[in-house]
């Protein structure tokens, strides 16, 4: 099993989320009854849609994270799954998009995701030049 079946299986038991066709055509999502949160592009990437206040607020913190691309302007973050630790990572901001897109007054139209906007280097090469 993949970390990305792994960690949709997981998703998939919340209460707040279900599945669905991803909106941008690849791949398939979870959604919560106002919008979709997350996307598996592949067996190590998904990508997350936050909102932009969330993005905001945890950017130093999402930056930091070798599991994490940021694409300027997007609400989406990309996250790549090398190991069980992003997993986690990603249940965690999982939890975090719900309750931001719950305390929004009404859900924005959608926007794209990151997929194809994003490259994501394996970690073993990500520092070298």
């Amino acid at each position: 099993m993949t970390l990305a079946q792994h960690a949709f299986e997981r998703l998939q038991g919340w209460p707040d989320l279900f599945a669905g066709p991803a909106s941008c055509g690849t791949g398939r999502a979870l959604c919560s009854v106002r919008d979709e949160i997350i996307h598996f592009h592949s067996d190590r990437d998904v990508d997350l849609h936050l909102t932009h206040r969330a993005i905001q607020r945890f950017q130093y913190d999402l930056g930091g994270s070798t599991a994490i691309r940021l694409v300027p302007g997007s609400r989406w973050v990309t996250v790549h799954l090398d190991c069980d630790a992003d997993v986690d990572l990603l249940l965690s901001l999982v939890s975090i998009a719900l309750k931001a897109h719950q305390s929004r007054a009404t859900a924005g139209p959608p926007s794209g995701c990151n997929f194809h906007r994003v490259t994501v280097l394996p970690r073993a090469t990500a520092g070298e030049a």
